[in-house]
């Protein structure tokens, strides 16, 4: 049975109101006063309201669907996410809605009300920093929620994910091993997992007595970025003799351009990715990632909400799954 949650009568009580007014304010603002609209509105957040956009018939029985929520729905790493998810929740009679929200916390927001809005019995999202009002409608949601990639930031959720801090540290250590001294870190999008990822480059650099250098942008990562920061790196640092990226698309841009530009890769400058796409496996050299188990954990995180969907109470358990560090070739021997 799904937690209560709250309703319109609770928002009209707060602001001392119909239930009529509220209902009229949330469809038609420019019906109520400024005053009361606010009044409305910041009771609205403050509850963490969640309108309904189902069949009443849903609110009270199981819709059999699961939302999923993940910053890019094109991204590779995403699309094998949502593979392991669908392979198990098929199985069992569920079907998925998908929504992104381009690594914005706003955009989560709204993603986060139009899901919960259509009555899905659980909802699997990829982010643990949300905005106040997004947090409140996940504690008010009243049924299961996982969060997925990351296993470390501290959640509201229960999660199934890697260390991106360690395995960062670890691929870093592993650089150092194989003879890349002067190593550059190449981020993209900023969003927690990467911030994880640069802070452990940073600790094994630091270790290892060594200045550490992070090229860091906002935009969405791809090959070309990659690159972009390779051309803005060998002029800014001219004695860099490795790289390592927060995903394989900088890493294979980085790599293709040192061959544009004759640079002989590892032997000059060795170059890391991570999360192991499947290219990274076809490429000339083989490129050195840390390999993530993307499908896996969709697998995980769905059979965890089947289970908890069946009664098991366990919303606080966090589970890490394994990575590997694949040296490839494009490192030192």
């Amino acid at each position: 049975m799904k937690k209560k949650r709250p309703t319109l009568q609770d928002v009209a009580d707060r602001v001392g109101v119909t239930k009529m007014t509220v209902s009229r304010c949330i469809r038609n603002p420019e019906q109520v006063s400024d005053t009361i609209r606010e009044r409305i509105q910041s009771a609205l957040d403050e509850l963490g309201y969640i309108p309904n956009r189902a069949p009443d018939i849903l609110s009270k029985s199981k819709s059999h669907a699961i939302g999923v929520l993940l910053p890019s729905l094109t991204n590779q790493v995403f699309a094998e996410v949502i593979r392991g998810i669908e392979s198990v929740l098929e199985e069992h009679g569920y079907q998925t809605m998908l929504a992104h929200f381009g690594y914005s916390k706003e955009l989560e927001e709204k993603r986060i009300e139009t899901l919960l809005s259509y009555n899905v019995d659980a909802l699997v999202i990829s982010e643990s920093q949300h905005t106040a009002k997004a947090s409140k409608m996940l504690a008010n949601a009243g049924i299961p929620v996982i969060e997925i990639m990351d296993s470390v930031a501290p959640s509201q959720a229960q999660a199934v994910g890697i260390d991106n801090r360690a395995a960062a540290m670890e691929m870093t250590q592993t650089m150092i091993d194989h003879g890349h001294r002067h190593i550059v870190y190449f981020a993209a999008r900023m969003d927690e997992r990467t911030l994880q990822k640069i802070a452990g480059y940073e600790q094994a650099m630091a270790d290892n007595g060594l200045n550490a250098i992070v090229k860091r942008t906002q935009s969405a990562s791809s090959f070309t970025l990659g690159a972009q920061f390779l051309d803005e790196v060998l002029n800014e640092h001219p004695e860099t003799d490795g790289i390592f990226c927060t995903n394989d698309d900088l890493a294979i841009g980085a790599l293709y351009a040192c061959q544009k530009k004759g640079i002989v890769v590892p032997e000059q400058i060795g170059i890391a990715g991570f999360h192991g796409h499947d290219i990274a496996k076809a490429m000339v050299p083989l490129l050195a990632t840390v390999v993530t188990p993307r499908e896996e954990m969709g697998r995980l995180a769905a059979q965890k909400l089947l289970e908890r969907l069946d009664g098991a109470s366990n919303p606080n358990c966090i589970t890490t799954l394994p990575y590997r560090i694949e040296c490839g070739e494009s490192l030192k021997p």
